[in-house]
């Protein structure tokens, strides 16, 4: 089955808060110097009086940022998701995180995908550490579909958010019909022989190896889960007992991201055997999309011969 090719998450970020603040005045947008690469200069060139640009000061524009949204703002932070997770951390955590305030962080450029802008503007454990903070909401979306309504969601959402948005054009996923809630997976594709968990816009290369693995007599059960926290633990359990052989496949590191939540919710509620495919501990490197896919193992053809070797497991 191949898939149409949609717009960049980013892009999707830049038009839907911009159709936001069309309607809600209460919509402002941060900028730390880099709007022309996270697309918040479509939110600028509609609504400049609403834009503010802070420089490379990523903890004085979350603490604004916090300032606002307590006066009853609801402010966008927009910056690569290196700085906003591991720059400005402590400004999150103490002026944003404990106090409720209604921020929505969207951290661009994530993952391993960043169009060789050099090895440390590369992250790849920002679900990890936004997700072991309380009150932080945690979504990682697959598609342009999936962005415009997470984004929607978390403006609703009354506390603080955080979404991951990658650089690259996403193939899309989902149709018209979709509706992305928050705290909830989806059933990408039934199958009888293993359970497959991904997120973001991962989840596209592990249906496309879903379907190479079909053509091998092997029947995966593909779910997506966009939201990292609060983790859908029901939908979880319901698709681990669908096959009773899980393998958790993410464009994260595989300690604390997907693999360590899926982990955690099947350990109390439905144990089986899980196998945790991603980015082992380390650094990343800038290069071409196709090679550092190839490199770490999360192509579609890695990340089917991931699966696949799992599955010879099963029995022995």
């Amino acid at each position: 089955m191949t898939l149409a090719t949609g717009k960049a998450l980013r892009v999707a970020f830049g038009e839907t808060v911009t159709e936001l603040g069309n309607d809600d005045p209460r919509i402002v947008v941060l900028d730390a110097d880099l709007g022309s690469s996270t697309r918040a200069d479509i939110f600028e060139n509609a609504h400049p009086e609403r834009f503010f640009q802070m420089g490379i000061a990523e903890q004085a524009m979350l603490g604004a940022a916090a300032g606002m949204a307590s006066v009853g703002f609801i402010p966008f932070v927009s910056t690569f998701a290196c700085f906003a997770v591991a720059r400005a951390l402590d400004s999150i955590r103490v002026l944003i995180a404990q106090p409720k305030l209604p921020v929505k962080i969207a951290g661009g450029y994530a993952g391993l995908l960043a169009g060789m802008t050099g090895k440390t503007h590369l992250i790849f454990d920002d679900l990890s550490i936004m997700r072991a903070m309380a009150n932080m909401v945690v979504v990682a979306p697959a598609d342009e579909v999936e962005t415009r309504q997470a984004i929607r969601a978390i403006v609703e959402h009354p506390g603080p958010a955080y979404i991951r948005l990658s650089r690259e054009a996403s193939p899309i996923l989902f149709d018209d019909q979709y509706r992305f809630r928050l705290g909830r997976s989806t059933v990408i594709r039934p199958g009888r022989d293993v359970t497959v968990f991904s997120t973001g816009t991962h989840t596209v290369r592990a249906f496309q190896a879903a379907e190479i693995l079909a053509e091998e007599g092997i029947d995966v059960h593909l779910v997506h889960v966009p939201t990292l926290k609060p983790i859908d633990e029901e939908g979880i359990v319901e698709a681990a007992r669908a096959t009773g052989f899980v393998v958790t496949t993410e464009e994260h590191t595989i300690i604390g991201g997907l693999g360590g939540a899926v982990a955690e919710v099947l350990s109390e509620r439905h144990p089986v055997p899980v196998k945790r495919h991603g980015l082992n501990d380390l650094f990343g490197e800038s290069g071409p999309d196709a090679a550092l896919l190839e490199k770490y193992g999360l192509s579609a053809q890695k990340t089917a011969e991931a699966i696949r070797a799992f599955v010879r497991t099963r029995g022995k």
